[in-house]
């Protein structure tokens, strides 16, 4: 049975206004943080992969198109020339870049700390995932 789930993805100092969560259509309800990661970069690949450019001529972005994509902050067609994506060492990375504290996972307002932690679903959560910015230099 599928599940759809609410994601909002946000980075620091590149917002300016709230994001709207983005409902995602995941096979099934994962149970733990872990399973949802791995679901959502999973299904992200295919995504990413699907977005080929295939010589097709492209078509145009109506005003309306522009204005949406610039509030995710990117306007684009879509489409992407290269290699495809492959899920194993994204799902690989993800979880490494989570356990190093590269980025957080909110469900509503409770920070998810732990890979194997168990999802609140009664609360219904909107689930944020926060990119943390790094600062370097002197």
């Amino acid at each position: 049975m599928s599940e759809t789930i609410y994601v909002r993805m946000k980075k620091p100092g590149r917002e300016r206004r709230g994001t709207k969560p983005v409902p995602i259509v995941l096979e099934q309800r994962p149970d733990t943080l872990r399973e949802m990661l791995v679901a959502l970069v999973t299904q992200g690949v295919e995504e990413y992969n699907a977005r080929r450019d295939d010589g097709k001529l492209l078509g145009y972005l109506t005003a309306e198109q522009i204005e949406e994509k610039a509030g995710t902050g990117k306007v684009s067609f879509g489409f992407r020339n290269g290699s495809d994506a492959e899920a194993d060492p994204a799902v690989e990375n993800a979880l490494q870049c989570f356990q190093d504290g590269i980025y957080r996972v909110f469900a509503g307002q409770r920070e998810l700390t732990e890979l194997e932690e168990r999802i609140p679903w009664e609360e219904e959560p909107v689930f944020t995932l926060i990119r943390l910015v790094m600062l370097a230099g002197l």
